[in-house]
């Protein structure tokens, strides 16, 4: 009997070594195969500035493409990668169960069939441009095995990079705030709007028993709190100029790392595309910045370009009604891979969709959503069509494509234009219907298809007050009294925002305040680190002052501090370091301008406070600098600015010194300028340096130094600049 039980042992053992082995290494073998691109010889040089900043140069725009992917994989394999695995619906494999979220949604999106369904329709010039990337991006994976993170990402081709546009494009304008809350069954809200409570069942706070992980911003792959990526933009015409100087400024406000952290380029082909500027991991190009005769910049719109239907489906959960008729609902398990120490462990999960879109369910039925870059590649023509205009009447041609879904575009050039585009793939919704409740699912006729005429998208171009702007915030607060445009000119079934912002409402202050508008106007316009005593500032500052602080001299003098301050994060003043960890507070609790929350404590959030600075700086009254920092390796710099500053510090981390060091805020940095002749030159600057992810490197942190001393470099846009500043060429191996 005891020899039994050995062998029963042994026997255990042995299967329970295997299940670890087959644990261990599944993933790879059960993965979908990608071919390689085309086999091909590209022809491109690479310099690198003084900071690091590759520029590079191709016979051909492939060739360019192909040594973007190369100069970034030098720089950030590891985020490339994530990217990569990311279009494979393979990134908790990587990064665990954040990245199934994301594999998650990938799946329920189908971003792969829209790719099967719609690739081949794109320009050839773009699909090979894509394939370049692709294969620049397998090269230096061959060539540096030592770095590659998953095992069978590698080859991948131009299909996996137009996956990844299919999947991220969509969370710049809320989907996260759909997506999320579907599954957890939660209570949803339309951007810049109430909760979609009409005509909605009681939506339950529990979630369907089987679910991934419910907080909405990890169901997301553009990282925490997306509703919080924001940006500043100012076009100045020369009208409007001290010098008569174009003047364009790019305000980004991005992750400082990660898969949508800027990287600056400069590229240039024979082929005619020249063009300086930033893009995100995994993109062929630049996405904002400027060409010979003309730039642009983004700011993030949130437009209601997202409609949720209720199905009525049948016991058995299998079809739905439309229109009378039932329909089958489709429905797919799919395997999820969630790394888990030496382990990934397979995890089951059923997506569902219909003929409006996506489908999930959850315990109060199914529900389908829609949305404006829904089954749709056409941004990827589109942004490369931008970049190769050479003039207004082009760059318009090229927005006429509607295929960047939503974020506005704020534009000038040579020529002395300027404009305000707030572009969106507005959907052609039915007129009678609450759109800004859950529609009813089994009617076809709301089902709405392409977007509106490009003719009623909202634009402001050469207004009178000779500016525009925008701090994620209405279009209709862009260039000053009497230069707005009309919200009656407009229907409300675009969803156009209402939101406003304290940047918005210090531009357009000190825009007004001034006359003609230089180079040194504009700068402190930029870097200008005030709140305007109104909306929720002025409403969280009125509860903070409001608090009975009883016996506690410490909130007594919090206060006084807090009634002294004078509304500006500069570093000089009583109360900078109390009134940024506040103001960070009232932020992200009054999002878009939106009221504060009424459960919002202010006595609470005011003793958090209080006893934070008290117990790491001995003072409720540190210096701003002290508190907060710029880290990065060893880099450690104090760093001035606000939440919702224009000079902005919109999210931190507390480190365990108690400083906080910001990781989102203002990022990529550029001021373009065309003179009268119409040269242009423009400067730049990034929190970091050009490689984030190599702390060997010397661009680790070199730009840092400038940043926080609100100083710019010199964009090299010319060859011959770049040889006159020593740079040498190299070409990929």
């Amino acid at each position: 009997m005891t020899l039994i039980f050995k062998r029963l042992g042994a026997t255990l053992f042995i299967l329970l070594l295997l299940a670890a082995i087959a644990l261990a290494f599944w993933e790879p073998w059960f993965a979908d195969e990608a071919s390689a691109p085309a086999e091909r010889s590209y022809d491109v040089e690479i310099f690198r500035d003084d900071y690091g900043v590759p520029h590079i140069y191709g016979k051909t725009d492939a060739d360019t493409a192909y040594g973007i992917a190369w100069a970034h994989a030098e720089d950030d394999f590891a985020t490339l990668q994530e990217v990569a695995a990311m279009t494979r619906m393979r990134l908790g494999a990587i990064t665990g169960q954040d990245g199934a979220q994301v594999d998650y949604v990938a799946h329920l999106l189908d971003v792969r069939g829209t790719v099967d369904r719609k690739y081949d329709a794109l320009p050839e010039d773009v699909r090979v441009l894509l394939d370049a990337y692709a294969a620049g991006m397998n090269r230096y994976a061959e060539t540096h095995p030592e770095e590659v993170r998953l095992s069978g990402l590698f080859p991948i081709n131009g299909r996996d990079i137009a996956a990844g546009f299919a999947l991220r494009s969509p969370f710049f304008f809320g989907l996260n705030n759909i997506v999320g809350p579907l599954v957890a069954g939660k209570e949803l809200r339309v951007d810049g709007g109430p909760p979609l409570g009409k005509g909605q069942k009681a939506l339950k706070q529990e979630t369907a028993e089987r679910r991934i992980e419910t907080e909405t911003a990890r169901m997301t792959p553009i990282g925490r709190h997306p509703e919080l990526n924001g940006s500043n933009a100012f076009a100045i015409s020369p009208d409007r100029s001290s010098d008569n100087i174009t003047r364009l400024v790019s305000n980004s406000h991005q992750p400082w790392e990660g898969p949508v952290a800027w990287y600056e380029l400069v590229v240039h082909s024979e082929q005619g595309w020249d063009f300086a500027g930033a893009t995100f991991p995994g993109s062929p190009y630049p996405f904002l910045g400027h060409n010979k005769n003309l730039g642009w910049t983004n700011t993030v719109n949130r437009p209601d370009l997202i409609d949720v239907y209720e199905l009525e489906v049948d016991e058995a959960g299998e079809k739905y009604k439309l229109d009378g008729e039932w329909k089958p609902l489709e429905s797919k398990r799919v395997w999820l891979r969630v790394k888990y120490g030496p382990f990934t462990i397979p995890y089951p999960q059923i997506v569902y969709r219909s003929v409006h879109g996506p489908v999930i369910k959850n315990d109060n039925g199914y529900f389908a959503f829609r949305y404006a870059s829904l089954d749709d590649l056409t941004q990827l023509t589109q942004y490369f069509r931008l970049q190769k205009a050479s003039n207004f009447d082009e760059w318009q041609a090229a927005m006429a494509m509607q295929g960047v879904p939503a974020t506005n575009f704020i534009y000038a050039d040579k020529d002395g234009n300027i404009g305000l585009f707030y572009n969106a793939r507005f959907p052609e919704r039915k007129a009678g219907v609450d759109w800004r409740s859950i529609v009813p699912g089994d009617r076809s006729d709301l089902i709405w298809q392409g977007p509106v005429d490009w003719a009623v998208v909202p634009k402001l171009i050469n207004p009178e007050s000779g500016y525009v702007m925008n701090a994620n915030n209405t279009p209709y607060m862009a260039a000053g009294p009497g230069d707005e445009l009309e919200r009656s000119d407009f229907s409300p079934l675009l969803g156009i925002e209402e939101n406003w912002t304290n940047r918005a409402e210090r531009a357009i202050a000190l825009l007004e305040a001034v006359g003609p508008i230089g180079r040194t106007e504009l700068e402190r316009v930029k870097y200008d680190k005030g709140y305007a005593q109104s909306h929720y500032p002025k409403l969280w500052m009125d509860k903070l002052l409001a608090v009975d602080p009883a016996s506690d001299d410490d909130l007594a003098e919090a206060q006084r501090l807090l009634k002294a301050w004078d509304w500006t994060m500069d570093g000089e003043g009583e109360g900078d370091a109390l009134a940024a960890w506040l103001m960070n507070v009232a932020l992200f609790n009054a999002p878009e301008g939106r009221r504060l929350a009424d459960d919002l404590d202010a006595k609470e959030e005011l003793q958090k406070a209080v006893d934070h600075l008290n117990t790491h700086f001995d003072s409720i009254d540190p210096p701003l600098g002290d508190l907060m920092r710029l880290r990065q390796g060893d880099v450690d710099l104090p760093y001035l600015g606000g939440s919702d500053a224009l000079r902005a510090a919109t999210r931190w981390e507390v480190d365990d010194d108690g400083r906080i060091y910001i990781i989102h805020g203002d990022s990529f940095l550029m001021f373009v300028e065309w003179d009268e002749e119409g040269n242009v030159r423009s400067e730049s600057i990034q929190p970091f340096g050009a490689a984030t992810t190599r702390p060997d490197s010397p661009h680790h942190t070199d730009q840092a130094p400038l940043f926080v001393k609100q100083q710019l470099k010199p964009v090299l846009f010319t060859r011959e600049a770049l040889l006159a500043s020593g740079a040498k060429p190299y070409r990929p191996e």
